[in-house]
């Protein structure tokens, strides 16, 4: 009897010091940060959050998801319990969205602020305050996705019209016009190589004929110059013109002082004579007067005279004023 006495003490024992090492355990590892309560309230799906899921303010851990339940006054409407330290600066201007760990598709909660400075957002145990709950990255890609899908469609249905039979042919034919252009503009070069190779002689050509023609220019400056001197020698005081002039009065005179002696008959020659003489002084000072206003015209020949009274081509110049 006492040795069973014994065992059952024991036994008891044993059985009390390990409830008291749970006990301890538990009490050790209890969680001693003060956190308060938020919720969060959204109609949006929340894959992979799960309850004790991390809650972060801008990447630090502040908290824990508590649990996760419908909203019993909104049909539809999803309500997430959290706690976060009481030193967290949650403002009335702190959102929330989901975030994703790697590839494991674990979800938790990121606390965000759009500015510093805001008001503290003031909750109770009773009457925790709501934090707003916007859309993350995953979110915007699904509703962006089927606007991308959309338009995706939309490009291989105006791909497959432009790929259509009719549109083909068009291509093709512009594609063949295309290389029948280029095969054009490929012989070209053929058909240019004996002009190409000959254009260095014409240059060279060319180049000679400039040579010449400033030569030419050259001559005609200088013949010029020598006629405007001989005009100048001419017309000059005491020159050819004056001294035939001159010689002309002196057989005037001598031809009056003597016309007595001389018979009747020699002076209508004698006269004719003067005469002419005369007259081809003033020809030979026209045509000086020619040559210093148009020198160019030992080369090319003097202008056309233009037609007078009764040639053909004349036009009677009309008084100004009558039409």
């Amino acid at each position: 009897m006492e040795n069973r006495s014994h065992a059952l003490m024991t036994g008891f024992f044993t059985i009390l010091l390990l409830v008291a090492a749970v006990l301890f355990g538990v009490w050790f590892n209890r969680d001693r940060v003060e956190r308060v309560p938020y919720l969060l309230a959204t109609t949006m799906s929340v894959p992979g959050l799960n309850p004790q899921a991390a809650v972060r303010y801008r990447g630090l851990e502040v908290g824990k998801v508590d649990a996760i339940d419908f909203d019993p006054r909104v049909t539809g409407q999803i309500l997430i319990h959290v706690s976060v330290d009481k030193d967290t600066p949650v403002s009335e201007t702190t959102h929330a969205t989901l975030g994703y760990q790697g590839v494991t598709g674990i979800a938790y909660i990121q606390l965000d602020d759009e500015r510093t400075g805001s008001k503290l957002l003031a909750t109770r145990a009773d009457m925790p305050a709501r934090i707003p709950l916007r859309p993350g990255l995953l979110d915007q890609l699904e509703k962006r996705g089927k606007k991308i899908l959309d338009q995706a469609e939309e490009l291989t249905a105006k791909v497959n019209s432009l790929v259509s039979p009719a549109n083909q042919a068009v291509m093709l034919g512009a594609f063949q016009d295309v290389s029948k252009a280029a095969k054009a503009f490929a012989a070209i070069p053929q058909q240019l190589g004996p002009t190409l190779e000959q254009l260095p002689q014409l240059t060279a050509q060319a180049q000679r004929d400039m040579e010449a023609v400033a030569d030419a220019s050259a001559n005609v400056s200088r013949v010029a110059k020598n006629f405007d001197a001989l005009g100048k020698r001419l017309q000059a005081p005491g020159g050819s013109i004056d001294k035939l002039d001159g010689a002309v009065e002196r057989i005037g005179l001598s031809v009056e002082a003597v016309s007595g002696g001389i018979e009747l008959e020699a002076l209508p020659h004698v006269i004719e004579l003067t005469d002419e003489t005369r007259s081809s002084m003033r020809v030979l000072k026209r045509t000086m007067e020619g040559l210093n206003e148009r020198p160019q015209s030992i080369l090319f020949g003097a202008p056309d005279t233009p037609p007078g009274p009764g040639e053909a081509g004349f036009v009677a110049p009309t008084k100004q004023g009558q039409p």
